[in-house]
């Protein structure tokens, strides 16, 4: 995985107001207790964790981001505490011109931090937050939404799908969905592969006209079971099946499985660096490609990935399993870069996402407000007694 790939032209937007130097950057951890787990092939989830960050620049320009930290839920802390101490202080006394320049210069200065540690994907995903935080402030400084300062001709409303429903509940969870206003869904499966089966056909059954159904294995299978479980849904009407094999699986395995399986297939989310994202768009095995800007990249690093899929005729559909400032975050991407795909809305009971404002769900679409960048002002006060862990780091 290429870990340390710099920003392409086409992402580096310059700060409105002129070179920034930050002053503050504040960072918590949240945590929700849930009644239902979430469930996936490879563990499960009994609570909810989110880190939110707020950066500040000198003048009081300020904007908010993520760091993605959904599993396992006891890395949120570590995040926060990595923000704080490990990258902040690299940007510490700098004018900069452009969260582009942050990032590169971010990057640079962990590269021999990440072999040290071993812990490519928590620099990376920390690296994400402040980046998505500088775009958010960006883009507040010029008064426009976040999806408009990316690119003027932006979307304000992009469609969604109801996501992280464990296969074995999908027939009692998707008409509360449905009510809520989705209209396409999400089930995760590798679990039993004939259950798992079973299950999409009476769900699939059960559908509106209209509503599209797709699938998730979290990379549960080799090839061999991959091709067993898609061979035998290939019928059932599938708009996808998503990470069926490890990431790192090999291409050929991937092309086969493309070729022989029937399922149009999906994933990216454990995609790091451009590299990863070049070679999947030039190998063709997927007809979606899914980049967590919260995971790797920020706004820096995803915005020229997503521009690339598009241009090489596959579908840039953004993973998300968070909190409510990376969806927003990466709605506005979506709306900003355009194109057929859907955003990943995970429709399990969260106040970490539910109370963050700035989006309606309408119809199958999520609508976004007009405010300038993401339209964040201050972390919801119903949230504050969800905070672990918060931690300040000041010029």
């Amino acid at each position: 995985m290429a870990l340390n790939d710099f920003p392409a032209p086409s992402a580096a937007r310059p700060f409105p107001a002129g070179a920034l130097r930050l002053r503050r950057i504040d960072v918590w951890a949240l945590r929700v207790a849930i009644q239902r787990p979430v469930e996936t092939s490879f563990g499960i989830m009994r609570d909810r964790p989110a880190v939110f960050l707020r950066v500040e620049g000198a003048d009081g320009a300020f904007g908010f981001g993520e760091i993605w930290c959904n599993f396992p839920s006891c890395g949120a802390e570590h995040r926060v505490r990595m923000a704080v101490d490990e990258l902040a202080p690299l940007l510490a006394g700098r004018d900069l011109a452009s969260p582009a320049e942050a990032y590169a210069l971010m990057w640079e200065k962990t590269r021999v931090r990440v072999l040290q540690t071993g812990e490519p994907g928590p620099y990376s995903q920390v690296i994400a937050g402040i980046d998505m935080a500088l775009w958010d402030l960006a883009a507040r400084a010029a008064g426009r939404p976040l999806r408009h300062f990316i690119a003027g001709d932006a979307v304000d409303r992009v469609p969604a799908y109801a996501s992280g429903i464990h296969i074995g509940i999908a027939a009692d969870v998707v008409p509360e969905f449905r009510a809520a206003g989705f209209r396409n869904f999400k089930v995760k499966v590798g679990f039993d592969t004939a259950q798992d089966i079973a299950g999409i056909k009476a769900l699939k059954a059960t559908l509106q006209p209209g509503e599209r159904l797709f699938s998730d294995a979290n990379q549960a299978w080799d090839l061999e079971a991959a091709l067993k479980f898609a061979q035998g849904a290939r019928d059932l009407g599938l708009d996808w099946l998503e990470e069926p094999l490890r990431a790192d699986a090999p291409a050929g395995d991937w092309a086969r499985l493309a070729a022989e399986g029937g399922v149009p297939l999906a994933a990216g989310e454990n995609f790091m660096g451009v590299e990863d994202f070049d070679a999947a768009v030039a190998a063709g095995s997927l007809a979606y490609i899914q980049p967590d800007m919260a995971k790797w990249g920020g706004v820096t690093g995803c915005l020229p990935v997503a521009r690339a899929i598009l241009a090489g005729g596959r579908t840039y559909c953004p993973h998300y399993l968070g909190g409510g400032i990376g969806l927003l975050a990466s709605a506005n991407l979506l709306a900003a870069v355009g194109g057929p795909g859907l955003l990943e809305v995970d429709a399990n009971p969260n106040p970490l996402r539910s109370d963050i404002p700035g989006m309606t769900m309408t119809d199958g679409r999520i609508v976004l407000g007009t405010a300038p960048g993401l339209g964040i002002e201050a972390l919801p006060e119903t949230l504050l007694p969800q905070v672990t862990l918060h931690q300040t780091w000041a010029a």
